[in-house]
């Protein structure tokens, strides 16, 4: 199946190659507008539309090969068999995410216990006596 998915890689990136070079050698249609004006080689204003010629069929056949490729990959990628192990993120439970201190509460909610940076020492105690509060 990887092999059929590489085949498809190569085939869909030759053809946009392929289409961007055949956009870029045709001749616009804007481009007879200008010359009629100078040298009188259109009959009309905007020259004649006939039918397409063969870049523009060719253009329009690579285009529909890219999309025919686009649309594989897309197939080729849902299709593939994913391992038991493997969960979405969206499946996994949230963690809940712990306040920062010093941050802003919520009128009306219920205050958040934050504990102290620094422990409380017990009133009157001095030096190597002082017991921490708990």
């Amino acid at each position: 199946m990887n092999w059929l998915m590489n085949l498809v890689v190569v085939v869909q990136i030759l053809s946009a190659i392929v289409m961007v070079g055949l956009v870029l050698i045709q001749h616009g249609k804007g481009a007879d507008m200008g010359a009629s004006f100078g040298s009188g080689a259109s009959g009309s204003l905007f020259g004649a539309s006939g039918s397409a010629n063969f870049l523009s069929r060719s253009t329009s056949a690579c285009a529909a090969v890219f999309f025919c490729c686009t649309l594989g990959l897309a197939y080729l990628a849902n299709s593939r068999e994913l391992p038991a192990a493997a969960t979405s993120v969206l499946d996994a439970p949230s963690a809940p995410l712990a306040p920062a201190s010093g941050a802003a509460q919520i009128p009306g909610a219920a205050p958040v216990n934050v504990a102290p940076a620094v422990p409380a020492v017990a009133p009157g105690a001095s030096g190597a006596d002082a017991i921490p509060k708990q």
